[in-house]
């Protein structure tokens, strides 16, 4: 490499190739170091979106399995209910509760039986 080469730059002064080489080296530092500043902060933002997402899907999780512990229970007090209101009109008036199986049974045969 010819260390003696020189040029001119803008201002008047001599720039050697040793110069050059040196200011490259420098770029070429700066930009590593750039490169692994912005991988890193890259890491770190996507660490950070992922830690969000898992906290608001644990917090979407944990409102669906309220919403669905509450239909539930919702869901089990009213068949208890229309169970237990069955039960008393059964006992309170069993000809009518009979008379009205009787009606439902023969209105499911007639529509299970096939005509033509």
């Amino acid at each position: 490499m010819a260390t003696n080469t020189s040029a001119k730059n803008g201002r008047g002064s001599d720039v050697t190739v040793d110069d050059l080489s040196a200011q490259l080296e420098r770029v070429k530092t700066d930009l590593s170091e750039l490169t692994r500043v912005m991988g890193e902060l890259g890491t770190a933002k996507t660490a950070q979106a992922q830690n969000a997402a898992q906290a608001k899907a644990a917090e979407l999780r944990d409102q669906a399995y309220a919403t669905a512990e509450h239909l539930r229970d919702s869901s089990a007090e009213k068949f208890a209910d229309a169970q237990s209101q069955a039960q008393d009109f059964v006992r309170t008036q069993p000809a009518t509760a009979l008379g009205l199986a009787a009606g439902a049974g023969f209105l499911v045969g007639l529509l299970m039986t096939q005509r033509r």
